[in-house]
C-alpha cells in the first residue's frame, strides 16, 4: 500500500473517532462488559480528550493517530472477552464495527511512531495470559496471520 493510500484511508478513519468514543461511552454502561474492561475504555475516552499525550492533539492529522490507536486496541481487547455481538448492538455508525476497528489499529500502527506504538500497546495488554506468566506480560493483540494459518484456526 502506498504511503499517500495509506494517509488517505487514515483521514476516513479519523473521522469515525467520535463514533468510536460513543461507542466506547455505551460499552462503560452495559452490564456484559466486564468491569476491568471499562476501566481500560474509560482511560481511553480520557486519553483521547486530553490534548497532551504522546503525540499533542494540537497537531492536526498526526495528534488523533495515537488516540485512534488507544481506543481500537482497548476495543480489541474488549472484544477478545466479550461477544462481538455486544459490541455490534451497541455500533450507531456505518459499516461493520468489528471490522473497523481492526482496520483502524492496523493503519493508526502503521503511522505512528514505533516506540509510541510500543509503549500504547504495552499499556493495553491481552487479558489472556497463559499459566506461569504474570499479569504485566504483555501478549501481542494485534498479529497478522496469512490467510492459511486463519482458516486452519477458524476451524478448530
Amino acid at each position: 500500500m502506498s504511503e499517500s493510500n495509506l494517509r488517505s484511508r487514515m483521514t476516513n478513519l479519523l473521522l469515525v473517532i467520535p463514533n468510536l468514543l460513543l461507542l466506547s461511552a455505551r460499552l462503560m454502561v452495559d452490564p456484559r462488559v466486564p468491569a476491568k474492561e471499562r476501566v481500560l475504555v474509560a482511560g481511553a475516552i480520557v486519553y483521547a480528550f486530553v490534548p497532551f499525550d504522546f503525540i499533542p492533539d494540537m497537531i492536526p492529522f498526526v495528534g488523533q493517530v495515537d488516540d485512534a490507536y488507544l481506543i481500537a486496541l482497548t476495543l480489541l481487547r474488549l472484544m477478545s472477552v466479550t461477544e462481538p455481538r455486544v459490541i455490534r448492538e451497541h455500533w450507531r455508525g456505518g459499516g461493520d464495527v468489528v471490522e473497523l476497528i481492526g482496520a483502524t489499529a492496523l493503519l493508526a500502527g502503521r503511522l505512528l511512531p514505533g516506540k509510541i506504538r510500543r509503549v500504547l500497546t504495552s499499556r493495553v495488554e491481552s487479558p489472556g495470559t497463559a499459566k506461569g506468566q504474570s499479569d504485566t506480560m504483555a501478549v501481542p493483540l494485534l498479529i497478522e496471520r496469512p490467510a492459511a494459518e486463519t482458516k486452519t484456526a477458524q476451524s478448530n
